[in-house]
């Protein structure tokens, strides 16, 4: 069978290629169309229709700045599904750009399945109806998800967190801490995380701000886990900063960590996921976070906190973004072991709740399924 998947974040470059992986073992025929990034890429065997980086806008300003782009990324996309003729297309979170594509594909009688929701939950409710129209089956990754879409009378099923299959995976190949330090020539200090995020936008913002704090921690070792997709001169000011840099190892540094300045996002779930105590981070465009403040209706931002419905974690958001607080909360989380356990009983919590792993593979149980129409 033929399958499309539209995915636009480094995240739905992960979820997507597991899944690929998946579907490979239970239809080891299939064939693979796509747009997402290097993960993508490793298991199809082929180069996406567009690849990731042409694709990550983050916020109101910065997607009004490249409509021209994005408007040229959905005609590509849909001459692309043209040509390949999927039997079944598969989008991928994204749901600026996957929301449209699912109604033009309804209107040219694709069938579309649609992983990991859409927050609809936290904006306005209205845009469920889209959902149910244009999407086939909704398959969603956090459990309150599912009664929220049933309440909606769409079909949709809970197939469990598939970070959960990625970092017990990673686990497994996990070199020892002396055998991770010697291999990125760190000294004997704790180690501090710092996840200034995967897209530009949010590093240009956000790195500086949080290894402003070095200074007050003399005793501790602050590394920097880069991400690939981005060109090398975003990270070149660190080297003349001694300050260590990492690349495709910020699950093992989480894992090593004292503690994590995080980038909210997928990150915040994957530190709970590794018993990283951790402070989270936000600072997006003033315009767009007033505009974005408007509209949605969480009381968090972080998995961390969504989940479970409460404050675990210190989310430090826009003004509340500084060197000065991040430092406050560091010394918490390092020094202040009783909030420390508190921190860590939380995270045990997220875990049951998430249940086991095999996401992925529950997954490609119903897209392959699906694909036979």
């Amino acid at each position: 069978m033929k399958y499309y998947f539209i995915a636009g974040e480094a995240s739905g470059d992960l979820h997507a290629a597991n899944c690929m992986k998946e579907i490979l073992v239970r239809d080891p025929a299939a064939i693979f169309g796509f747009t997402g990034g290097d993960r993508m890429i490793d298991v199809a065997g082929v180069q996406p229709d567009i690849h990731l980086r042409e694709m990550a806008f983050m916020g109101f300003v910065d997607v009004l700045k490249n409509i021209r782009t994005i408007r040229k990324n959905f005609t590509r996309v849909k001459s692309a599904i043209k040509r390949f003729q999927p039997d079944l297309l598969i989008l991928v979170d994204y749901p600026g750009f996957n929301l449209r594509m699912a109604k033009w594909a309804f209107q040219n009688n694709i069938r579309t399945d649609y992983y990991i929701s859409p927050t609809v939950w936290a904006w306005k409710e209205g845009r469920v109806e889209d959902i149910r129209k244009y999407t086939h089956k909704l398959f969603v990754i956090l459990p309150f998800e599912e009664n929220f879409y049933k309440k909606h009378n769409h079909r949709v099923y809970f197939v469990g967190h598939p970070l959960i299959d990625e970092v017990m995976a990673q686990k497994k190949r996990f070199r020892s801490e002396g055998e991770f330090r010697a291999a990125n020539h760190l000294d004997n200090r704790p180690l501090i995380a710092v996840l200034p995020g995967s897209r530009a936008q949010e590093v240009e913002r956000m790195m500086h701000i949080m290894l402003e704090v070095m200074p007050q921690f003399p005793d501790y070792t602050f590394v920097v886990a880069g991400t690939s997709s981005l060109p090398s001169h975003f990270f070149e000011g660190l080297k003349k900063q001694n300050i260590p840099l990492v690349f495709d190892q910020t699950y093992e540094l989480m894992n090593y960590a004292a503690a994590g300045i995080i980038k909210s996002g997928t990150s915040t779930l994957e530190s709970a996921l590794l018993n990283l105590p951790q402070v989270v981070c936000y600072k997006g465009g003033a315009l767009s976070f007033a505009i974005g403040k408007r509209l949605v209706n969480v009381k968090y931002i972080s998995l961390v906190n969504l989940i479970l419905n409460r404050e675990a974690v210190k989310e430090l958001i826009q003004q509340n973004f500084t060197a000065e607080n991040i430092s406050a909360e560091l010394r918490q989380l390092l020094d202040n072991a009783a909030y420390r356990e508190n921190i860590l009983e939380a995270y045990r919590e997220i875990q049951t709740d998430l249940g086991a792993g095999g996401a992925s593979a529950r997954l490609a149980d119903f897209l392959v399924e699906d694909s036979k129409g």
